[in-house]
């Protein structure tokens, strides 16, 4: 069991040196939306979908340095806030889909919420959301 935990302990500390890259690219653009709205979509949504993440100290550290990365790269792949130059056209389907997201409780992810509390969502920012997506 020494042995076991030993070896478990050098590959934690071996794995804190395998490179990974957290940066943030330059802003493009920006999406136009009312006050009320960018607050909450920046403090709930943007760590993962902008060019804007917050880094936070324990996001370099392996193993979670890894998860948090993927899930950084993956979110701007699919929705990115700050190049929205990119999207548009297709702005109110998007504003569909994240209210979609929103409710059914997929965004923000639940391990964000668990190590994020800033990123759970009152009632209050549901609605914000909410009236914000049904605009045309």
């Amino acid at each position: 069991m020494k042995k076991f935990l030993f070896l478990m302990l050098l590959i934690l500390i071996g794995i804190q040196f395998i490179p990974v890259e957290q940066v943030n690219p330059p802003v493009q653009q920006e999406m136009e939306m009312p006050a009320n709205v960018r607050d909450v979509i920046q403090r709930a949504c943007y760590d993962c979908h902008s060019n804007k993440t917050e880094w936070k100290w324990y996001y370099k550290v392996a193993p979670i340095s890894f998860l948090i990365s993927y899930d950084v790269n993956e979110g701007r792949e699919h929705l990115n806030f700050t190049e929205w130059n990119d999207y548009s056209p297709r702005t109110y389907k998007i504003k569909d889909e994240i209210w979609q997201e929103v409710l059914n409780e997929r965004m923000p992810p639940y391990l964000y919420r668990v190590i994020n509390p800033k990123g759970k969502l009152s009632e209050d920012d549901k609605k914000i959301l909410r009236e914000w997506a049904n605009l045309r």
